[in-house]
Order: C-alpha cells, then sequence, then structure tokens
C-alpha cells in the first residue's frame, strides 16, 4: 500500500469522532453510511463523465476525488485497505468470470 493511501487512511480514522463543523471527514461521518455512498456516487459518476470526455486532468481529479470518499466509506464499515488488498489477492488468478459466478447471490 502507498504511504499516501496509508496515511489517508489513518487521517480518516482520526476523523471518525471529531467535531463535524471542524472537519469535512467528519461531517461525512455524522450524516451517515447513506451521505457517503451517495457522494461516492456523486464523484464516480463525475469520473464516467471526464472518461467519456476524454478529459484526463479531470479523470485524475475525479479519481482522486473517487479513492478519498471510497476510503471514507470503507472506514464507516470498518473495513481497512488491508482488507480490501487480502480480498484482492484471494482473488489473484482466478477469471473474474469464475470469480463473479462464485459468488453467492
Amino acid at each position: 500500500m502507498s504511504d499516501t493511501l496509508a496515511r489517508l487512511e489513518a487521517t480518516i480514522a482520526s476523523r471518525k469522532g471529531a467535531d463535524p463543523a471542524s472537519s469535512y471527514v467528519a461531517s461525512l461521518f455524522a450524516k451517515g453510511r447513506p451521505k457517503i455512498a451517495r457522494k461516492l456516487g456523486e464523484e464516480a459518476v463525475e469520473a464516467i463523465v471526464a472518461a467519456l470526455a476524454e478529459d484526463k486532468a479531470s479523470l485524475t481529479g475525479e479519481a482522486a476525488d473517487m479513492i478519498f470518499h471510497l476510503l471514507v466509506l470503507l472506514a464507516d464499515a470498518d473495513i481497512t485497505l488491508a482488507d480490501v488488498l487480502a480480498e484482492l489477492a484471494r482473488r489473484e488468478g482466478t477469471s473474474g468470470h469464475d470469480e463473479k459466478a462464485g459468488r453467492s447471490a
């Protein structure tokens, strides 16, 4: 995991109990998981628009926004990047079609 992601994950975790008036992240936590999930969805749509416009700079920025808001959502669910990386490692070498077919409904 990159140092940047590790630092960002730690910063986000440290804001979980902070005053919502003092931190954007704390304000997201205070609004709850539905708001955090919607914000991630908004950023995903903006990334799609940038990708379809072939705007590399905008796509880069929107991808950063998506990763940031995904980290906030994961922290809210008490899931770490290490958990996500372990899942990716578990799937490594498995066909995406096979992996998807093997998921329980």
